[in-house]
């Protein structure tokens, strides 16, 4: 019998988040639409996913904001990198968000190599990354956990963002994506808690 996985595919939803912290104005929201549903169908059938995240805040303006990586095989986490710190960059217009609004899309699919490759898309440029995937007939899912878990956001500490995950198999012919996403903040331990072979988090701070 061919496994049967539960998706959760949400077409022109968004979902408001805001700081959890009293002092924080902070505000995500969610945008899970594309408006073209026959581009939606087309990036399906290619196996490209897509999400976005908009920040707002009167605060946000002159932040840095740090966003890197952690790779978790088989419940160890076995490297931490960054991304893109907007702190280094060697041109002053790039070193800070210049507005109230800050936005982040990423693009990702999996290669017929085997790689997770993934485009994280800034309001002022784009930053490519590939990573090593494990070899399975499971599909990777990339699920934006501060809307699904509920997860705080603010600034001058990391949150996490997205996930980039497999699914959880409930038994041998039952896989589930959103039993992980929505399981809460112990996000490090995923792998042990869910027999997850391979999954990436993705942590953003502000600062």
């Amino acid at each position: 019998m061919k496994k049967r996985i539960i998706l959760l595919l949400i077409l022109g939803i968004s979902i408001t988040i805001f700081g959890q912290n009293s002092e924080s104005k902070l505000k995500m929201t969610t945008n899970y639409s594309i408006e073209n549903k026959d581009l939606w169908n087309i990036l399906s059938f290619e196996g490209i996913q897509f999400k976005k995240a908009i920040f707002k805040d009167t605060n946000l303006k002159d932040k840095s904001f740090h966003l890197k990586v952690k790779e978790i095989w088989d419940g160890e986490i076995v490297s931490d990198s960054t991304i893109i710190n907007s702190a280094n960059f060697p041109y002053e217009q790039f070193k800070k968000i210049n507005d109230t609004i800050f936005e982040i899309k990423v693009v990702s699919k999996l290669t017929p190599e085997n790689k997770l490759k993934m485009n994280f898309i800034f309001p002022r440029f784009t930053v490519p990354r590939e990573f090593k995937a494990y070899k399975t007939k499971d599909s990777y899912s990339l699920r934006n956990l501060v809307s699904e878990s509920k997860l705080e956001i603010g600034y001058n500490k990391p949150f996490v963002l997205f996930a980039y995950i497999l699914p959880y198999h409930i038994d041998d012919n039952t896989a589930s994506y959103c039993d992980v996403g929505n399981s809460g903040k112990d996000i490090e331990n995923w792998g042990k808690k869910f027999g997850i072979k391979h999954y990436l988090i993705f942590e953003l701070e502000f600062k």
